[in-house]
């Protein structure tokens, strides 16, 4: 009988696809929900024949350095941001390194319009105070927010996801869309009008959206260059990755009321937030919810299981990134 190859699991994932992964391979699924360190990544790989790493998992470039005796092949991470892996150093040592793009876009661009809804219209302060026992009643002038309806989207990347927020913003709430991206689209979905950068969309944008793929070249992407183009009453949400968008910088910026307030699912050294965007009431933080839903979670593992299963038949995964 031929030997199943060994994987290892880095956190538990949903029942459906451990019983998958367990039916198809020789796993082992790490008894943690810590992220791994990076002696702990070495040892994943010296170990295993592939390895499913998530967020914040330090697969970096000393890890995949320290493994004398490499037996790993093949890192599938589970999730479509992979700035946790150095795919370079991946790359360098003969391992193929997979993610799972597809499965993740429609939850995250919902997650997207929560924070935009949530930030515009004060929805979490407003929930707060409820619950503080000092809301004394409606008035007429009390906690007044934004329109979403008709304002200008500027969005920061119109990948899959950058798409499906369009959709539902324009289509939804009648929102005027552009945007900024790597690449020329010529069709992306909705009446949308590409414009020449970054700076561009924050300046004509009344609501931000960053939905940039994460990688070395989209660190600290957005700085304080980019975001002086903001205007007061703009709010910027951020569902990518958090170190795509320099969080000190974004501080400063609410600190001094140059815009009105920001939605963040993620953050720059997640899980840690600052202690002065906890303070802020114009701030939304949600704790990364932006795949929280358990289909699209076991729509993850199936498609990082699909990556092993066709890298471990001798054919080419379906969503390499290296």
């Amino acid at each position: 009988m031929k030997t199943k190859p060994r994987i290892l699991i880095s956190r538990t994932l949903p029942e459906s696809v451990l019983k998958r992964a367990h039916t198809d391979f020789d796993a082992v699924v790490r008894d943690s929900e810590i992220p791994m360190t990076a002696a702990e990544a070495a040892e994943s790989m010296q170990n295993n024949d592939g390895v499913v790493p998530t967020l914040a998992d330090e697969f970096t470039a000393e890890a995949f350095g320290a493994v004398s005796d490499m037996r790993c092949r093949i890192v599938a991470n589970f999730g479509a941001g992979f700035n946790h892996i150095d795919v370079a150093a991946a790359k360098a040592r003969g391992i193929v390194v997979t993610n799972t793009p597809g499965a993740v876009t429609e939850a995250t661009a919902d997650i997207a319009l929560s924070l935009i809804l949530m930030t515009a219209r004060r929805t979490a302060e407003g929930d707060r105070l409820v619950r503080s026992g000092r809301w004394t009643g409606w008035h007429p002038t009390q906690m007044l927010g934004q329109h979403v309806t008709g304002r200008t989207l500027g969005i920061v990347g119109m990948g899959r996801i950058g798409r499906a927020i369009a959709r539902r913003c324009h289509f939804g709430f009648g929102m005027q869309i552009v945007f900024a991206n790597r690449s020329r689209i010529d069709d992306p979905g909705v009446p949308a009008r590409q414009l020449a950068g970054i700076e561009s969309v924050f300046a004509e944008a009344d609501i931000v959206a960053i939905a940039v793929s994460s990688g070395p070249e989209s660190h600290h992407l957005i700085g304080r260059e980019q975001l002086r183009h903001l205007k007061p009453h703009a709010i910027l949400v951020n569902v990518s990755r958090g170190d795509i968008l320099d969080e000190g910088a974004l501080v400063e910026l609410l600190q001094s009321g140059a815009i009105a307030g920001a939605g963040l699912d993620v953050y720059e050294f997640e899980p840690k937030v600052p202690s002065d965007l906890l303070s802020m009431e114009n701030v939304v933080l949600l704790p990364h919810l932006g795949t929280s839903v358990l289909e699209v979670r076991e729509g993850m593992g199936a498609m990082a299981l699909d990556n092993l299963t066709t890298f471990f038949a001798g054919m080419e995964p379906p969503n390499p990134v290296n």
